[in-house]
Formats: structure tokens, sequence, C-alpha cells
């Protein structure tokens, strides 16, 4: 049986397959053939590879060192599908994402200073540019520490994510059908691309009061259908053709916080609800909150720049947003995330 080194890391709340690019097929199709068998993909267990029968723990990094001069890092991130033998490279993983520094200089793939490494990455599948700066005391990665994020168990150290241009990641623009408001099957929305593409929905339009739990919507045929018609739409107006079979853009229902927070979400991957949320959907979520015009304003006004908490049905996830213009291109976005190395070793390949 053919063997590759693999290390296992969760990286926020997600957890997924680090692999070294120089170890997989470069021709796509003979690439993603190797990770739908790493990963057992096309089973609902993933029974016969390392995938945890669920989005969030169905996913790969490929890491190797950056030919651009802005970047150390590659990072291309695949979500390899659970009930289906497909890999999908369209979207961005800030989850992920959190552990790509570590994974980086434990590889050798860029030297380590103390007591921080800022690790340069350009993440390949939207062309985006991230920093993380992650704890390297006596010029080592350490992954235990004091923070706790939601929806992880325990604390671990910090790594702080800086998320450099994040509009447009994959349409160009931050709203691709040129408007701050559409509408589809009679439902107000807003389609942003900020980090990553996303439709925004006001839960009450769907008859949802946004504070369902994820198995409570999973469960609901008839409005994961109606969503899943808004998304079809909403992705040929924003220019990503036939997105049937894509993950993106992703589906999120917003309403009034719950708590303190500015807004409370339920977030789509899109055809289940996260447990927790993504950081690029937290990005777009916290951008349409400060920009005129979108339905996020509607159900959360008064939101400003600065540290904006976003409620989910694992607690709630800070991003901090930045502007030094007027310019919502210029928007900046940092988040703190946590990161842990779980095992390392070589993952088998079936015939």
């Amino acid at each position: 049986m053919k063997k590759i080194p693999c290390v296992m890391m969760r990286g926020g709340t997600s957890r997924g397959a680090f692999l070294l690019a120089e170890h997989l097929p470069q021709e796509k199709t003979q690439r993603d053939d190797v990770l739908i068998k790493i990963m057992g993909s096309g089973n609902a267990l993933e029974i016969d590879g390392i995938g945890g029968g669920n989005p969030l723990t169905s996913k790969v990094a490929i890491i190797s060192r950056s030919t651009d001069p802005q970047a150390d890092i590659d990072y291309l991130f695949a979500q390899v599908l659970v009930h289906e033998q497909r890999v999908d490279t369209t979207p961005n993983c800030g989850n992920m994402l959190s552990a790509v520094g570590g994974f980086a200089i434990e590889n050798g793939l860029i030297a380590a200073t103390a007591p921080t490494t800022r690790v340069r990455i350009r993440n390949i599948n939207t062309n985006t540019f991230i920093e993380a700066d992650v704890q390297t005391p006596q010029g080592v990665v350490e992954y235990e520490g004091p923070v706790k994020i939601d929806g992880v168990p325990g604390t671990s150290a910090p790594v702080a994510l800086t998320f450099l241009n994040a509009a447009g990641s994959k349409t160009g623009r931050i709203f691709p059908t040129g408007n701050h408001r559409d509408c589809f099957d009679t439902v107000p929305v807003t389609c942003m691309d900020m980090a990553t593409p996303v439709v925004i929905i006001p839960a009450e339009y769907l008859g949802k009061t946004g504070y369902e739990s994820p198995e409570e919507l999973d469960a609901d045929s008839e409005l994961l259908a109606r969503m899943e018609s808004i998304r079809c739409q909403a992705g040929l107006a924003m220019g990503l053709g036939d997105v049937s079979n894509m993950v993106i853009p992703k589906p999120i229902l917003i309403s009034a916080p719950q708590q303190s927070g500015a807004i409370t979400v339920r977030y789509f991957m899109p055809h289940a609800c996260h447990k927790a949320l993504a950081i690029t959907g937290a990005i777009a979520i916290a951008s349409s909150c400060v920009i005129a015009g979108t339905v996020t304003q509607q159900v959360a006004p008064g939101v400003g720049y600065g540290n904006i908490s976003i409620e989910h049905p694992g607690g709630s996830l800070d991003i901090y947003l930045s502007n030094e213009s007027d310019d919502a291109t210029a928007i900046r976005a940092s988040v703190i995330r946590t990161a842990r190395k779980i095992f390392s070793g070589e993952v088998y390949l079936p015939a």
C-alpha cells in the first residue's frame, strides 16, 4: 500500500489532514483521488479513511513554500465531501488556516523566531493574503496556552490571524451582483464576497427565529430546499455559474442577538448547519454589519468598526474590523483562534 506523510490537526473549530504539496500528485484529478482515499469520502462514516463523517472534520490543507514575494507559505484548502466522492477547492477555510503556520514551521518551511513567528500565508483558493502570528517561545511551536474559543473544549495557545485583502476573494467585488440587497423567491438577501462568497438571509423571511439548533434546522427539509433555491439563484447572480455542485456561496441565516453580541447567525456549509461558525463567513458577516444598505443592518442596526461579537450555536466569535479609509474594499479583519497537533505519521492509501 502507498503511504503519505500526514499530520492531523485541529484548526479553530475544524479538523483535518495537513499534507505537503510535494507528497501529492500535481495533476488535479489524481490529487483529488488521493484526498478522497485519505478521508474515506463517499461513506457516511468515512469508515475507510481518517475523515470524521462531518464536513467540519473532512478537510485537507495542502502546504508548500510560496513563490509570491508577499508570502512565505502557500495554502490550498480542500473540502472533501462526506457523502460524495468529490473534492471542492473553491472556498478558503479560516479555521484550518489557524494551524497552517504551526505546520509550516514544524516542517521547516519557515524559520521560527522567539517569542512569536509571523507567517505570511497566501491562500491559493482565493489568492488572498493572511498574516498568522504563532506562539514560538524558544523557537518551538507552542500549542498549549490559556485561550478558549467557543466550540472547542479546553484551552490552547492563541494564533492571531489578520486578513489583508479579503474583499472580492472569488469574484473580485464585495457585492458581486452590484447591489447591497437582492431578492430571490421574494426573500430579501445580501450577496457578499468578503473572505468567502455568502448569501445573508434574515431568518424571519424563511419562517425561522434564527435561534433554532443546528439539528432542528438540518431536519427541516422544506427550509433546506428553500435555502438551496435562493443559494443557486444567488450563485448565478454573483457570477459563480451553476453552484449546485459547489460549496459556495454559503447561506447564512441572521437574527437579532440573544445575548450581548452584535448579531445571531446560523451558518450553512452549504447543506448542513455549522455547529459554530466559519472564520471566513464571520468576516463577511461582520463586514455586512458596518456597510450601509445590507439586510444585516436591518437586523442589527448601529454596529460600527472595532470588535464585533457574532453569536452562533456554540457560543460567540469576535471579529475586529478596521478601515483607514471610506472604501469598504480596504477593510482589514483580525481574529484570535487556536490550533492543536493531534497526530503525525503516515496515512495509507487503498489500491
